[in-house]
């Protein structure tokens, strides 16, 4: 509770807009027990779970990967500075409604 009312209180604003904290959680295995379930439905604090397939992703980036993995497939790099290039052109080709699209389908997940 503790940690909640700190929250709250480094950030107004946030209390003012929400009123409630809102988690990323992972499921390694020192989040999943019963008992942190069970402090964490204490707190009243909204859970986001991590997308089981993709642990390590976080879900706002899964989109942007998935689309840059369909680029990369003939793709062949033959140092750092090439592969680094070529991400920063390819994001920038991106327009905003692509990005602004991701955002919106988090809402979905």
């Amino acid at each position: 509770m503790h940690l909640s009312r700190s929250l709250k209180e480094k950030r107004p604003l946030y209390k003012q807009r929400h009123d409630k904290v809102i988690l990323l959680h992972d499921n390694a295995r020192p989040h999943v027990p019963k008992p942190v379930k069970t402090y964490l439905e204490t707190l009243q604090w909204e859970v986001l779970l991590y997308p089981p397939y993709s642990p390590d992703i976080a879900p706002s980036d899964i989109l942007l990967l998935r689309s840059m993995a369909h680029g990369l497939v003939d793709q062949r790099f033959h140092s750092y500075e090439e592969a680094k290039k070529w991400i920063h052109s390819w994001i920038a080709s991106k327009d905003m409604s692509f990005f602004r699209h991701g955002i919106h389908i988090l809402l979905e997940r």
